[in-house]
C-alpha cells in the first residue's frame, strides 16, 4: 500500500507545494516534488516516477484532494489496476502515516532552515529525505 499527500512548506517569503508519496509498510519515501502550484501535474510526475521505480502497489491511499480525484490522475491508477482508497473527508487520522511525515519533516527541516529559494528548499529537502529514508 502505497500514500500520498501536498502539504505547504513555508520559506523566508511565500511558500512552495510539496508532494510525497509513502510506502505505508516501509514508511519510506518513493518520490516527492516541489511545486509553487497546486496544479496536478506535479503529482503525476510523482506517481509516475515512483511507478517506474518500484512497480505498482495493490492499493493506492489518498485523501480527497482535487488533485487525486481528476481522472487525470485515477486513471493511471486504474490503467495499472491498483485498488484506489481515499480518505473520509476531515479524517487525516486515516492518513496518518505521510501527516506524521509532514510534521517530522517541517519541525527537523523546514522551521529550521528558513530556506530562501526554491533551489535550496530543494536541496535541503533532498537531504532531509535521504537520511529519513535511511
Amino acid at each position: 500500500v502505497w500514500c500520498s499527500d501536498i502539504t505547504y512548506i513555508p520559506m523566508k517569503r511565500g511558500f512552495l507545494y510539496l508532494v510525497a508519496i509513502m510506502d505505508w509498510f516501509t514508511r519510506k519515501v518513493l518520490s516527492w516534488r516541489l511545486s509553487n502550484t497546486m496544479d496536478v501535474a506535479f503529482c503525476i510526475e510523482t506517481l509516475q516516477d515512483a511507478l517506474m521505480r518500484y512497480g505498482a502497489p495493490d492499493i493506492f491511499n489518498t485523501d480527497q484532494g482535487s488533485q487525486f480525484t481528476t481522472p487525470r490522475f485515477s486513471g493511471i491508477l486504474e490503467e495499472r489496476q491498483i485498488r484506489i482508497s481515499m480518505d473520509g473527508r476531515g479524517r487525516w487520522l486515516d492518513n496518518v502515516f505521510i501527516e506524521r511525515l509532514w510534521r517530522s519533516l517541517k519541525y527537523e527541516c523546514v522551521y529550521l532552515y528558513a530556506f530562501e529559494t526554491g533551489s535550496e528548499l530543494r536541496a535541503g529537502l533532498g537531504r532531509w529525505i535521504a537520511h529519513y529514508n535511511e
